[in-house]
């Protein structure tokens, strides 16, 4: 990018009414889905930068989106529903193309619901989620969100059973931690873990044992309340933005445990190897007699210094999003300003200014998945009817002379060749999508 001249983005998708507070690429980057203040919900296909499916899914504003599998949409809404929706796409064609913007559109149609769960979302929480094993092809899902008490707390729920599996409440009762205000689930070396942060800048990583959560890391390096929490693709660290101008890098530790004095060896010499190899002879003898004490459960060591933090001099900054191959990640602020930051040294290698009000989401497309993407024919079903009947005709009307038959062959590859353009930008670009308070959408292709 020009030092001199502002960067731009490569494309501007509008159609939202309201401000925009999700965006996020779905089905391994073939779709783009935002989420407004009113419940709407768009697909977008980035090869032609138009809606492939829009419909209303929630009565309120958009908390969360999420892909599952290739079939499958996960919304999450202020109306404290969590819901599925089966949405392949096969499915998009039964859907309405009419944006949120075009008011006089008639009611449009809502994929199939498989499932919903009621869930609190009193704390502007968007869920989380993570396979049920470390195979994700398992098929089944667990969905974090916030407790529907007590706004501290955190339910884990399976799908498809919708069964609440865990209720976690990190800490004591008593403390002062306020609501949660983000989430990230995992599975970390065979352990499924859970980094959360709260209302008062707490960020907290626990691990569940045999039976309870014990907590691996605590820090309070927010001043003011954590509005996004995300997690490097090696899980070997997690960033929080908050409210302040502070952005937090925090390590996500393996379980140790204290040494006790007992597991120290003790070194012996001849006379008390003797001595002891009595005592030991009758200390067998006698266990025989008594029954196994079962050994003492141990604590888990709790780290409590983050790895780095940087004050960015610009507070109000969300929706902090970690690109796939862990270079760089972006937030959007409150400034209007998309920046964007080195992973490693955390600081800042651009800012993207468009917009002329604040910025609520920001989101990557998969590097590694957007290098092979494989888009389904019926992507530009428009385009290929177009192609098709021209050739038809064409192919009609052909005759014997060679000259016909070149030219036609040469406009054939020039409509393709246009194609094939327009599909490869899709795939190769770098995309950053930035959603704004104006309900417009930046695409930006850097880095």
């Amino acid at each position: 990018m020009s030092q001199h001249q502002p960067a731009q983005p490569k494309s501007v998708l509008r159609g939202h009414r309201t401000q925009v507070h999700v965006t996020t690429f779905v089905r391994k980057t073939q779709r783009l889905a935002s989420g407004d203040a009113d419940g709407f919900v768009v697909l977008w296909d980035l090869t032609i930068m138009r809606p492939r499916a829009v419909w209303r899914a929630h009565t309120n504003a958009i908390l969360g989106i999420s892909d599952w599998g290739d079939d499958k949409i996960i919304t999450h809404g202020r109306d404290n529903r969590l819901a599925v929706w089966k949405l392949g796409f096969q499915d998009e064609i039964t859907m309405s193309t009419a944006l949120p913007l075009d008011e006089s559109a008639p009611e449009r149609p809502q994929p199939w619901l498989l499932h919903v769960l009621h869930v609190n979302t009193m704390n502007f929480c968007s869920f989380a989620s993570c396979p049920t094993s470390e195979d994700p092809t398992q098929g089944e899902l667990l969905i974090a969100v916030p407790n529907t008490l007590e706004t501290e707390a955190v339910d884990i729920f399976q799908l498809p059973s919708q069964n609440r599996l865990h209720t976690v409440n990190l800490g004591e009762k008593t403390e002062n931690k306020g609501m949660v205000m983000s989430l990230c689930l995992f599975w970390r070396l065979g352990h499924l873990t859970l980094a959360v942060a709260y209302e008062s800048g707490l960020a907290v990583v626990a691990q569940l044992g045999s039976e309870t959560w014990d907590i691996l890391y605590r820090a309070q390096v927010h001043s003011q309340p954590v509005l996004s929490l995300d997690l490097d693709p090696l899980k070997d660290y997690f960033l929080t933005s908050g409210a302040d101008a502070i952005i937090a890098k925090h390590p996500v530790p393996t379980a140790t445990f204290p040494i006790r004095e007992s597991q120290h060896p003790k070194q012996m010499n001849s006379k008390s190897a003797e001595a002891s190899s009595a005592s030991l002879l009758s200390a067998a003898l006698s266990s025989e007699l008594r029954p196994e004490i079962p050994p003492r459960q141990e604590k888990p060591v709790i780290e409590t210094k983050p790895l780095k933090t940087i004050n960015t001099k610009h507070s109000g900054q969300q929706s902090l999003r970690i690109r796939s191959d862990g270079k760089i990640f972006a937030t959007a602020g409150w400034d209007s300003k998309v920046r964007v930051y080195s992973a490693k040294t955390m600081s800042e290698l651009a800012v993207l200014k468009w917009h002329d009000v604040g910025c609520y989401a920001v989101a990557f497309a998969t590097l590694d998945d957007g290098q092979k993407l494989g888009f389904p024919k019926r992507g530009t079903a428009n385009v290929e009817a177009n192609e098709r009947s021209q050739n038809e005709a064409v192919t009609t009307n052909i005759s014997s002379d060679n000259q016909k038959s070149t030219n036609v062959a040469a406009s054939k590859l020039t409509q393709l060749t246009v194609k094939d353009r327009r599909i490869k930008m899709a795939k190769e670009a770098h995309w950053l999508a930035a959603g704004s308070k104006d309900g417009k959408i930046s695409l930006w292709d850097i880095y």
